[in-house]
């Protein structure tokens, strides 16, 4: 499969027409490397200009996917503050906003006070506004031996929302079996559709956010279990089941990463009625 070279705008004119493409949500999976070219634009106020969080969604995404990066004048400053470095506004480095080194990051040439030449990982940045054709050269090589890549999100480890469907959908079905659990359900569940959907969107949105027809889950999860009457005994078995479901359906890995997020918010929900009984003089 050919991979796709990636650019925020402007798009630099580089070898063949079409050799490089804008960048688009979704696209970065399949990417061999995510330019960010200097477009003039500030970095370290972006309150009024929502394409810059759209730009550092990208570029935050690309960082977690093992994407190579490049970015040169205001793109440097850009990937500097999607790795978590303070952004220095524009003054005498030539009127482009810069940053300061990442931490992590390894410095390869200085231009006074500025680093001129810094790399993370695999993210590379030159601060001045015209990117040497040395530097550019090098991270196109380098390119073809690095197409190993990261889940982009504890979602995609999972299997995306299909393999949640399955996992949710399993689960209510032993569960309603179960003895404890079971009348729970009963007493409370009057649409099984409406639920397996609500709870289905419930687990992509805190895996990794909504996708597909999904829409995102909104609430509060103490909330949406008060007044269920459940105790510690039914937050040991849920997690028991939910536990072993996982691991009868997803592949190892997968399912550690539903038993892990389950076995955090049981915590949560067993704090909270315990708070909740200690108010009633439990």
């Amino acid at each position: 499969m050919t991979r796709a070279l990636l650019s925020l705008p402007p798009l630099p004119g580089w070898a063949a027409p079409g050799s490089v493409v804008a960048a688009r949500a979704g696209a970065l999976p399949n990417a061999s490397g995510l330019l960010l070219p200097h477009d003039g634009l500030p970095v370290t106020d972006v309150r009024d200009r929502p394409e810059r969080w759209v730009a550092l969604g990208l570029v935050a995404e690309a960082l977690r996917r093992n994407v190579p990066v490049l970015g040169w004048g205001s793109g440097a400053a850009l990937l500097g503050r999607a790795l978590g470095a303070a952004v220095v506004p524009a003054g005498a480095h030539g009127g482009v906003d810069w940053s300061p080194l990442p931490r992590g990051a390894v410095v390869h040439a200085w231009g006074g006070e500025v680093p001129l030449h810094w790399s993370h990982g695999r993210a590379t940045a030159w601060a001045d506004v015209t990117l040497p054709v040395r530097i550019r050269a090098e991270f196109l090589a380098a390119l073809p031996s690095l197409t190993d890549r990261r889940p982009g999100s504890p979602l995609e480890v999972v299997g995306g929302p299909v393999a949640v469907q399955a996992v949710v959908t399993e689960f209510y079905a032993r569960a309603r079996q179960d003895a404890l659990l079971g009348p729970v359900f009963a007493a409370h569940v009057t649409d099984w559709p409406a639920h397996l959907r609500h709870v289905t969107a419930f687990w992509v949105t805190m895996l990794g956010g909504a996708e597909g027809p999904l829409p995102a889950w909104r609430g509060n999860l103490n909330g949406a279990h008060a007044g269920l009457g459940i105790g510690g005994a039914h937050l040991r078995a849920w997690l028991a089941l939910w536990a072993g479901t996982a691991r009868d359906l997803l592949p190892p890995d997968a399912a550690e990463v539903l038993v892990t997020r389950a076995a955090a918010m049981g915590a949560r929900l067993g704090r909270g009625a315990r708070g909740t009984s200690q108010g009633r003089g439990a």
